[in-house]
């Protein structure tokens, strides 16, 4: 399996090491050179990127199996560009796993943001569940507890590689 985690902090880079220890792959974003070396050393292949830019994200998916957004806790100078992380730029991206390997997305559905801004994310991804049949799994752990975060993640990493797809004819797929 193949994880390509957009959200690189602390926590996901736990998850990442974690994933890595079990022989996965995981392909962790950052928005400059200067975190590689942090992120080769958990075992990472780094891509950079950036989530403002969802091209340069786009040819990450290649042979993922699972995107993790993880960007509860995403921070910057304009509160706007911040929520479109989990507005515009998510749906962006859930329309670019479309006819890709990526067989579920876990988002990050809790952290030091508003409300609003979780809901908005939590409707692009159910959208995208019902448009284009991409599973999801939601974390609301708190990202304060890395260990419980970590947990979370890799409990709906899990859950969305065992569940059923369905297939043309509508014939689940295992």
């Amino acid at each position: 399996m193949r994880v390509f985690l957009v959200g690189s902090s602390q926590r996901g880079l736990a998850l990442a090491r974690d994933l890595v220890a079990e022989g996965h792959a995981v392909r962790a974003v950052t928005r400059t050179e200067a975190r590689r070396g942090e992120l080769e050393d958990a075992g990472c292949e780094c891509w950079i990127g950036t989530p403002d830019r969802i091209g340069t994200l786009r040819y990450g998916l290649e042979n993922v199996t699972i995107l993790v957004w993880a960007l509860g806790t995403a921070a910057g100078d304009d509160a706007e560009d911040v929520a479109a992380l989990h507005g515009s730029r998510l749906k962006m991206m859930l329309e670019k796993t479309t006819d890709t390997t990526v067989r579920g997305v876990v988002y990050e559905a809790a952290g030091t943001l508003d409300d609003a801004t979780f809901a908005s994310g939590v409707h692009e991804i159910e959208w995208a569940a019902e448009k284009n049949e991409i599973p999801y799994r939601l974390i609301d752990a708190d990202g304060r507890d890395v260990a419980g975060w970590t947990a979370a993640a890799r409990a709906a990493i899990e859950e969305l590689l065992a569940a059923d797809r369905p297939v043309a004819g509508g014939a689940p797929r295992h």
